[in-house]
C-alpha cells in the first residue's frame, strides 16, 4: 500500500505526495470525491480510498505542533 498526501489542488488536477517524498499528479475524476489540501489517501490494488482517521490524526498532530510554537 502507498500513503499519499493531498498537497494541493489545482484546476482539475491533485498533486499528491507520498511519504517517501515522491510526487504524482492525477486528475481529480480519479480520485474520491470531495477530497481537499491534507487528506491521506490510500493506494493499494489500483484502487484509491480516503483514510479520514489518518487524516484526522494528521490534522489533531499539526494543531498541536502549531499550538506550541505560537505559546513559545
Amino acid at each position: 500500500m502507498k500513503r499519499f498526501i493531498v498537497d494541493r489542488i489545482e484546476e482539475n488536477k491533485a498533486v499528491l505526495e507520498c511519504e517517501n517524498g515522491e510526487t504524482a499528479v492525477l486528475e481529480l475524476s480519479a480520485l474520491p470525491k470531495d477530497i481537499k489540501e491534507g487528506d491521506i489517501l490510500n493506494f493499494e490494488g489500483g484502487s484509491c480510498c480516503l483514510d479520514a482517521e489518518e487524516t484526522r490524526r494528521r490534522n489533531e498532530k499539526l494543531r498541536t505542533m502549531m499550538e506550541r510554537l505560537l505559546d513559545d
